[in-house]
């Protein structure tokens, strides 16, 4: 049963991808407070003016309408049909379903106003696996305003499912306005995101293992004593799975390691850092209640905090703490190239005259770590929209989508790593001891051909990306 309460951005990619079978069908204490919140709404509406009920909506805020007119549904559906842009590319399926989770989860906590004939019809939505086709472009982070109309539309029978079918449902007057005020498919772009980038840092930790393996790292960059000199818990937590990871470890090569293996407490601690501060603020939009006019049970109120302010600023943290992250990767995949490191041939090249074994592996990185610093860029600016009534925009719907296409930018480059340390440690067997970190070169010799030859090397990264980004 979802929670009127909580859904962290893990339990809700599970229910999106199908892989919980959690009932999203809501009970009857949840459905009691959503007719409640129904009623007050059109008892506030028949007492006074409330946006976007009695009024017109952003610059038209002090236009009347005339009655409520509870059974009026056709009020709700022609907001719809203005503010329905369609365009841009279409959300994913798990984009697309995870976004009717997120506005049910909402809509669960009572404070919208909707009626209780649409959230019914949300959740059996849900619970049949249906797909709406939910077009990305037009939100700016202060509600996803065309996306959720076009679902409003599609759950009254107006636009066709994207996969599979549902009977439409009854719209009330109550519904235009208090339905589309969420950000929801930019909630679940970013939870998605999040819940992805949470999965490739715990296998970022491992494939630096191996590369400590294959370059002969000291062990004293993870030493807990070292780690307490400075209070931060975020790199002690990932010293302290670097010595789990490494047990003993090798004899060191070295006095000093290059920072690739010397920092990746730190840099790998403030990624994880970032993530599970937008993993908090993720949890608060998903269970929020920020509908404007928001619906009390002495009438409604009219504010501001349906701005994701806090969570725009939250992806702008983990993008840019993802490209030292990215860079720490693609420089030990070159450390790992470098014999004066490794002791091992240049680029792990077969013993063949003019070999260049994994060289390309640098150019790859080299790309995929530009990508990153691209992505890494802030997006949230200031906006001045509806005849300059609205003049400011958080843009996390933007920053949703770069922390989403960060995925693949991460996920390739640890490809790349993690094809180099398996090449290392097949020339060196004896480096690879009997440590935890073995397990991952284990999976990582199943998947990869021991081909010392030069051979093609787009499918080795391919395998290597999807062994990571699907066990993490």
């Amino acid at each position: 049963m979802l929670s009127a309460t909580a859904l962290d951005p893990a339990t809700l990619r599970s229910l999106a991808r199908g892989t919980s079978h959690d009932e999203t069908l809501p009970n009857a204490e949840q459905m009691a407070a959503v007719e409640r919140a129904h009623v007050s709404a059109v008892r506030a509406g028949e007492a006074g003016r409330v946006y976007g009920l009695t009024t017109g909506v952003g610059a038209l805020k002090d236009v009347p309408v005339g009655e409520v007119g509870d059974q009026d549904g056709e009020r709700s559906l022609r907001l719809w049909r203005s503010h329905a842009a369609g365009v841009g590319p279409e959300a994913d399926d798990d984009v697309a379903r995870a976004t009717m989770l997120v506005r049910l989860q909402q809509l669960l906590r009572g404070g919208a106003g909707v009626s209780p004939g649409l959230v019914r019809g949300l959740a059996e939505a849900c619970g049949a696996g249906v797909v709406p086709r939910l077009h990305t472009t037009g939100a700016i982070g202060t509600g996803d305003l065309a996306q959720l109309s076009e679902l409003g539309l599609t759950l009254a029978g107006e636009l066709p499912w994207k996969s599979g079918e549902r009977p439409p449902a009854r719209v009330a007057a109550t519904d235009g306005l208090a339905f589309v005020s969420s950000n929801a498919l930019t909630v679940a772009t970013a939870a998605l995101a999040v819940a992805d980038l949470d999965d490739l840092a715990e296998a970022a930790d491992r494939v630096a293992a191996l590369s400590h393996l294959g370059l002969l790292g000291a062990m004293e960059a993870y030493d807990a004593r070292a780690l307490a000199s400075k209070h931060d818990p975020w790199a002690a937590g990932v010293a302290e799975r670097l010595r789990h990871l490494l047990g003993d470890g090798p004899e060191a090569a070295r006095l000093q390691d290059p920072f690739a293996l010397r920092t990746v407490p730190q840099v790998h601690g403030t990624l994880r850092e970032a993530l599970a501060t937008a993993r908090s603020a993720l949890t608060a939009e998903i269970g929020a209640g920020s509908e404007n006019p928001l619906v009390t049970d002495d009438g409604v109120l009219h504010h501001g905090h349906f701005l994701t302010q806090r969570l725009a600023t939250s992806l702008d943290t983990v993008r840019a703490a993802a490209h030292p992250f990215a860079a720490l990767s693609a420089a030990r995949t070159s450390a790992l190239m470098d014999p004066r490191l490794t002791g091992l041939p240049p680029f792990l090249a077969a013993d063949t005259a003019g070999s260049s074994g994994l060289m390309i592996l640098e150019y790859v990185a080299a790309d995929l770590v530009t990508r990153a610093r691209r992505l890494a860029a802030p997006t949230t600016t200031g906006a001045v929209l509806s005849l300059g009534l609205e003049e400011h925009a958080s843009f996390s719907t933007q920053g949703a989508r770069a922390a989403r296409e960060l995925i693949g930018v991460l996920g390739e480059l640890l490809g790349c790593e993690l094809v180099a340390a398996v090449r290392a440690l097949r020339l060196a067997p004896e480096r690879a001891l009997d440590c935890p970190a073995r397990e991952l070169l284990e999976r990582g010799r199943a998947v990869l051909p021991d081909i010392a030859d030069d051979h093609v090397l787009g499918p080795d990264i391919r395998a290597a990306t999807a062994l990571l980004t699907r066990t993490g």
